[in-house]
């Protein structure tokens, strides 16, 4: 690439990143913690448990008594009731009616309920693990941005002194012009890769910015962490991890709600099929023209079964528990599978971690150091120290995506099999 590319390659990506304004420095616990207290999602899904407090409520009310009046054989259309015409006599009636529910419909519409607030409280639980996979995630991005942010920077200084030692050597007659090109050209590919580096960082806090409850207008989080997470030397099995999982998952506990909700929601729709008694009371007063009287009458009320014996309902009720029973049997395998594939990758991104560490990165900084002197003693060309620096950013790049790597594997084996932060596998 020559010069002039380099230029307008490094214009083009300055020209596209966003401005940068001040930000707020958050650990990755405080981050998740300003996500769970103001996730606007979140926030909307605690309401359910609003509404599954008022159908609590509504479910434990008894039916309302009804009171009814009437009036009969009143004489205004001017007849004149009379001895005569023995027309009349004008009654006055004041009516009570009582429903009884039988088959403790109130008692299973109670259990539906509150085992349906169980299920929001679950699925609320599932939404916070989620949120909090999401933001430390998002916050490990940032992490990694900034460590790659931070090398392009220490790359750029470093071919930035190589230029400069050739900018003297060339003075002194001691070097060619071309190698004090080719070094300018390297340290503008390096130039532009501070600005792909700056943008990634941008779009990492971006990402991170919604997902803790942030306005626009706000300014951007910053994550202030360490991104080396030592890695465990002992770990428990997968079985252990999957029994974890299924004892401790929400959305597990969720299912199992459900299950126990669509349960008692059958036997309130057979219930619902029996039939209720109305029991009701009047008191009529007669008056007339050849006397008065006070009357009481007593009533009973009570459907026939014929036709209607809620057989829909409870059909749809069946169904829907047995539709949960499976459901529940389907998570169960996913969550095993889930749990399995994040203890396969937390395996393999601690092995490869430990490997770079053991055997990468002092051999790559020692290659850049060694080359950098013998350069300057002028007993080697330029090609080998850009080789040797673009080597160590090689293996510190893969250092960086393997350290992220592996702190993501480790917050998603945690919060897939819902392990307890304090003990990190």
């Amino acid at each position: 690439m020559s010069v002039r590319g380099c230029l307008f390659t490094v214009l083009l990506l300055a020209a596209c990143a966003p401005p940068v304004r001040a930000q707020s420095a958050l650990t990755i616990d405080e981050a998740v913690q300003q996500a769970i207290d103001r996730n606007l999602t979140l926030l909307a899904e605690r309401l359910n448990l609003t509404v599954a407090d008022a159908a609590i409520a509504t479910a434990r009310l008894r039916p309302n008594p009804v009171l009814s009046g009437g009036a009969n054989s009143l004489d205004w259309l001017g007849t004149g009731f009379n001895e005569v015409n023995g027309a009349g006599p004008q009654e006055y009636a004041v009516r009570v009616d009582v429903p009884f529910e039988r088959g403790k419909k109130r008692e299973l519409r109670t259990a539906v309920a509150s085992t349906a607030k169980t299920v929001a409280e679950a699925q609320l639980a599932d939404s916070i693990r989620r949120l909090r996979l999401d933001v430390t995630i998002a916050a490990v991005d940032v992490l990694e941005a900034k460590a790659k942010l931070k090398l392009a920077h220490e790359n750029l200084d470093t071919l930035q002194r190589l230029v400069q030692l050739n900018e003297r050597r060339l003075t002194s007659g001691a070097l060619p012009p071309l190698e004090v090109t080719r070094s300018r050209v390297a340290m503008l590919q390096y130039r532009g890769s501070v600005t792909t580096a700056e943008l990634t960082l941008t779009q990492a806090r971006l990402k991170i910015h919604a997902l803790v409850g942030r306005q626009p207008g706000d300014p951007l989080v910053d994550i202030e962490d360490d991104l080396r997470l030592t890695p465990a030397t002992t770990t428990p099995t997968l079985d252990l991890v999957e029994a974890a999982a299924r004892t401790n998952r929400p959305d597990v506990r969720a299912l199992q709600g459900d299950e126990a909700r669509s349960q008692y929601d059958l036997r309130l729709q057979i219930a619902q099929g029996r039939v209720d008694y109305t029991l009701g009371a009047e008191y009529r007063r007669q008056q007339g023209v050849n006397g008065k009287g006070n009357l009481a009458g007593l009533f009973v009320s009570v459907p026939l079964p014929i036709f209607n014996r809620n057989q829909g309902e409870i059909a749809r009720a069946e169904a829907e528990h047995e539709k949960a029973a499976r459901s529940l049997v389907a998570l169960e395998t996913n969550v095993s599978a889930e749990v399995a594939s994040a203890y396969a990758e937390f395996q393999s991104t601690r092995g490869l971690l430990s490997d770079i560490e053991r055997e990468l990165l002092q051999p790559a900084a020692e290659a850049r150091a060694g080359t950098a002197y013998v350069y300057q003693a002028g007993a080697t060309s330029l090609l080998d120290v850009l080789d040797a620096q673009r080597t160590f950013n090689d293996t510190m790049d893969a250092y960086y995506t393997a350290q992220a790597a592996y702190r993501r594997a480790e917050a998603r084996l945690r919060l897939v099999a819902e392990i307890d932060s304090r003990r990190r596998p």
